[in-house]
């Protein structure tokens, strides 16, 4: 297998920071909780380790209820850093998984999606994020947030791609119910 590709058995779904505060002012803010939900219900299908994230969630309230629904039982860890990393509870239920290739979405795309993909790199973990999956206030931060974190090694892809290749077979035991929530 390509050393780029997906290998499921080895990855963990990182969502951060989709919070009440953020409904109106992100751009194509339905689109990326619509992609991340997505995301999200795939990955318990698939058996990813799932962790959540919320910036001083005090001030910027909760997570969606979209997003909260479908996490379930995944931990909600609140965090003031811009990286998800930069926070020791995080940072340890991610290493604690011992799975080196994150998939990241959520947001802001330029401010702590982009640190935690560079942190991420930095603990010698595979970054992919799923354009789709991840958004800015405006157009021009997220274009700029995320050609940064491709520059320096984050890998491009789509939430359908990303699960594709999770699954890498239509024979997969989870492909039926995955294809729905694809479709």
């Amino acid at each position: 297998m390509h050393p780029n590709l997906l290998d499921a058995s080895d990855a963990f779904l990182l969502v951060v920071d989709l919070q009440e505060t953020y409904r109106d002012k992100l751009f194509e803010w339905e689109r990326t909780i619509d992609r991340c939900v997505r995301l999200i219900r795939a990955a318990q299908l698939l058996e990813l380790p799932i962790v959540c994230t919320e910036q001083y969630p005090k001030g910027l309230g909760p997570t969606v209820p979209e997003v909260r629904e479908a996490l379930g039982p995944a931990p909600v860890l609140e965090k003031r850093s811009f990286s998800a990393l930069g926070e020791a509870p995080v940072r340890e239920v991610i290493l604690a998984s011992g799975r080196r290739r994150a998939i990241l979405c959520g947001i802001e795309t330029h401010a702590c999606i982009n640190q935690t993909a560079h942190d991420l790199l930095d603990a010698q973990c595979q970054v992919h994020v799923p354009e789709d999956a991840v958004s800015s206030r405006s157009s021009s931060d997220h274009q700029q947030g995320y050609a940064k974190m491709l520059t320096s090694g984050a890998i491009q892809g789509c939430v359908e791609s990303i699960l594709l290749e999770c699954m890498r077979s239509s024979t997969h035991p989870a492909f039926r119910a995955i294809q729905g929530i694809l479709k």
